[in-house]
């Protein structure tokens, strides 16, 4: 019986894990390394509960609540900031990556100048398409609490992306 939990586990894991890995950068602002730290510790928490979360309807949504929940939880753990420099992390393979990488790398460093749980509602109303109610459900707020910061959030992003964005944008 144990062994076909850790089976069922491993394929739930290995179809996820890139997918998490993908929302963890963009929650993390491009930090590629925080991102993998991110979905391991989501991934971790995935197997100890894995009883219960494989009744679970969704186990994919409930992994990608996790991964906001650890996200916002290490945010506010942090007891150093850390600063952001002028250096890119190291770039993946260019095959098969966004077609215009000016702009994905100008949408992440705007994303990664927001405020932690900003750039999680704008992850989560956008990236994942959740609704205000679900949204409000992962990050443990009002309704009236996510409209406000999404609103706060999108017009940050505007004064960050400025009127040259539409520059980068291909018809």
């Amino acid at each position: 019986m144990g062994q076909g939990r850790d089976d069922d586990y491993a394929q739930f894991a290995e179809a996820r894990a890139g997918h998490l890995y993908r929302s963890a950068c963009l929650l993390t602002g491009g930090d590629t390394h925080l991102a993998e730290d991110l979905v391991q510790e989501t991934l971790g928490r995935l197997y100890a509960g894995w009883r219960r979360v494989s009744r679970v309807g969704n186990p994919a949504g409930y992994a990608q609540t996790t991964l906001t929940r650890v996200f916002l939880t290490h945010q506010r753990r942090r007891s150093s900031k850390e600063r952001a420099t002028d250096v890119l992390p190291e770039l993946p393979d260019a095959r098969g990556a966004h077609p215009d990488p000016l702009l994905r790398m100008t949408l992440i460093e705007a994303l990664g100048q927001l405020p932690p749980k900003d750039r999680a509602v704008v992850f989560l109303r956008y990236w994942e398409d959740r609704s205000i109610e679900e949204t409000a459900d992962v990050m443990d707020v009002s309704s009236a609490a996510v409209r406000t910061r999404c609103v706060r959030a999108l017009a940050r992003l505007r004064v960050l992306l400025g009127d040259g964005i539409g520059e980068y944008a291909s018809p």
